[in-house]
C-alpha cells in the first residue's frame, strides 16, 4: 500500500496515459521509497526492469544488464554486448518483440551504471533521441539515489539529454499527516506527541519510520536504531552522503558547518567553517543540497543586506551532529537520561522549528490564509546602535499587506507564554516594523507542539496553531 505520494502517483499515471513516448526521471535521498512508488504503481506492467549494481566494472554491469535481458524475454541467441551501445541496441529488440500496448521500461539506480570510461551517457543518449522518442508507445523511467548525478547529469545535461526529460518527479520525505497513516498501517501504538518526537529525530523518511517496533517507545526505538552500537541505522549518515552525491567529503564539510549555526550561515561563511575554495564546485554543492531538500536558501528582506543566508534544515542530520556523532558505548536508557539534560532541550526546540519550516502549507492553512498568495522566508538582523539583533526563523510575507511572524516552541505538556516571553516577542515586532513598508500590516502567530495553556498573555496573541494542525493533509 502507497501512503501518500498523490501528486507523484497522478504524473506516472498521465505518462503512461499518454499518446507519445514519455521520458521520467524520479529521485531523491536515499531510503525515502523511489523504487516502491514506482513498483507500486505499475505492479506487473513492466516490459524490462533493471537496478544498477554499486561499485562494479562496466563489464559485470553489462554482463548483469544482458542476462535481465535474457531473463525478461530476449532471445538468448543474441549475443553478449560488448559496450553500452551494444547494450542498449539488444534492449531495442526486446522492447520490438513485446506484444504490450505501452511498453514501461524501469532503470533503477542508474548512476551507478555510469562507470568510468564506459561512455554509458552517449549510448543512453543514442537510445532515446534516436529511436525510443520516435516511436509512441514507451514510458522510460529512470531513477536513482545519487541525486547530484541526476540532476547533473540528466536535467543540467548539455548534450543529447537537454531538456529531454518529459516529467521530472522529486519524492520528498513524508509529511507529519503521511507518518501518522503509515504508523496506523503498522498498527503501532505511537500518540501524535511521540510521532512529532520521532519526525524531529528522523524526519519524514519512509524507510527509517517502517524499521519501529511497537513493543518500543519512540525513544526506545531511536536509541536502538541509531544510537546504540550495533544499530540497524547507527552508520545511515555515511552511506546517505556517499549513495547521493559525487565527492561526499565535500557535502558534508558543508552541512557540518552549517549544523553549528541555528539560522544558518553566508556563503563567505561556510567557506571559513569548511575551509572549501571559493568557486563553481561549491556554488555547485550548495544547489544540490537545496534540491535534495537539506538546506534552504533565504535572503533578508532588507536590500541592503546583500548576502542570502543557507540553512541546514534537514531532520536527520541535525539529528545526527547533535546526538549519534558523539554516541559510543550506548546502552538501552542512554535516550531516557538525555531527555532530561539542557542538550536535549535545545535540540527540541530548534528540531521543532525545522519541523514547522517543513510544513508551511498546514500552518498557512491553520491561520485561514490558504487562498492567500504569500512569500515565506527567514529574516535577521544583526545588531546596531539602535535595536539588538534579531532573528525571525518564519515570516510570511502576504499578497494582501500583512505579514505574519511565527514563533515557534516545543512543549509537550503545553506551552505557557511568560510575561518575559511575551515582552521578546514584542521587541522583535518592533526591530521587524523599521525594515518593512508602512503599509503592511505585522501580526505575530504563536505555533506550539501541544497548545497554548490560555493566560493573560497568551491573550496578546490571539492567533495560534497546535501541533494537530500540524498534521493536517
Amino acid at each position: 500500500m502507497v501512503i501518500g505520494r498523490i501528486e507523484e502517483i497522478s504524473k506516472l499515471r498521465r505518462a503512461y496515459a499518454s499518446e507519445y513516448s514519455e521520458f521520467v526521471a524520479v529521485y531523491g535521498r536515499r531510503r525515502i521509497g523511489k523504487t516502491f512508488l514506482i513498483r507500486e504503481t505499475f505492479q506487473n506492467m513492466f516490459t524490462f526492469q533493471y537496478t544498477g549494481i554499486i561499485n562494479v566494472s562496466s563489464k559485470v554491469q553489462l554482463r548483469e544488464f544482458y542476462n535481465s535481458l535474457i531473463q525478461q524475454g530476449l532471445s538468448p541467441k543474441e549475443a553478449d554486448p560488448k559496450n553500452w551501445f551494444d547494450a542498449f541496441h539488444l534492449l531495442e529488440s526486446l522492447i520490438s518483440a513485446s506484444g504490450q500496448r505501452r511498453k514501461v521500461i524501469f532503470i533503477d539506480e542508474m548512476p551507478w551504471m555510469d562507470t568510468p570510461n564506459s561512455r554509458f551517457i552517449p549510448a543512453f543518449e543514442h537510445f532515446w533521441n534516436g529511436w525510443a522518442s520516435a516511436r509512441k508507445d514507451i514510458l522510460l523511467i529512470v531513477c536513482g539515489s545519487a541525486t547530484s548525478w541526476i540532476i547533473n547529469k540528466i536535467f543540467r545535461n548539455i548534450g543529447g539529454l537537454y531538456n529531454r526529460v518529459t516529467y521530472k518527479i522529486r519524492l520528498n520525505q513524508f509529511s507529519l499527516h503521511d507518518c501518522e497513516e503509515l504508523v496506523k498501517s503498522m498498527h503501532l501504538p505511537f500518540s501524535r506527541n511521540m510521532i512529532l518526537e520521532g519526525y524531529m529525530a528522523m524526519g519524514g523518511v519512509p524507510y527509517y519510520w517502517t524499521r519501529l517496533e511497537p513493543a518500543k517507545s519512540i525513544g526506545q526505538n531511536i536509541n536502538d536504531l541509531f544510537l546504540k552500537e550495533g544499530g540497524e541505522l547507527r552508520n545511515e549518515f555515511s552511506f546517505i552522503y556517499a549513495s547521493m552525491f559525487k565527492s561526499p567529503e565535500k557535502y558534508i564539510k558543508v552541512v557540518e558547518a552549517l549544523a553549528g549555526k541555528k539560522s544558518g550561515l553566508t556563503r563567505d561563511e561556510i567557506i571559513m567553517k569548511s575551509k572549501l575554495s571559493s568557486n563553481g564546485s561549491l556554488s555547485n554543492i550548495l544547489e544540490n543540497l537545496i534540491e535534495c531538500g537539506f538546506v534552504r536558501k533565504y535572503c533578508h528582506l532588507d536590500k541592503r543586506l546583500k548576502d542570502a543566508m543557507y540553512q541546514l534544515v534537514d531532520c536527520y542530520t541535525l539529528f545526527y551532529y547533535q546526538f549519534i556523532k558523539m554516541a559510543h558505548g550506548i546502552d538501552e536508557e542512554y535516550w531516557v537520561r538525555t531527555m532530561q539534560t539542557p542538550a536535549y532541550h535545545t535540540w527540541c526546540g530548534i528540531a521543532f522549528e525545522r519541523v514547522c519550516l517543513l510544513h508551511t502549507r498546514q500552518i498557512k492553512s491553520a491561520i485561514g490564509i490558504s487562498g492567500i498568495l504569500a512569500n515565506l522566508y527567514s529574516w535577521f538582523v544583526r545588531k546596531n546602535e539602535e535595536h539588538p539583533g534579531v532573528q525571525i526563523d518564519l515570516v510570511i510575507d502576504r499578497a494582501d499587506n500583512v505579514i505574519n511572524i511565527c514563533e515557534m516552541k516545543y512543549a509537550p505538556e503545553g506551552y505557557h507564554l511568560t510575561s518575559a516571553e511575551l515582552s521578546k516577542i514584542k521587541k522583535r515586532l518592533s526591530v521587524f516594523r523599521l525594515y518593512i513598508p508602512r503599509s503592511k500590516a505585522v501580526l505575530p502567530v504563536l505555533i506550539s507542539s501541544n497548545g497554548i495553556i490560555p493566560n493573560n498573555n497568551s491573550f496578546e496573541i490571539p492567533i495560534q496553531v497546535s501541533g494537530d494542525q500540524l498534521f493536517q493533509p
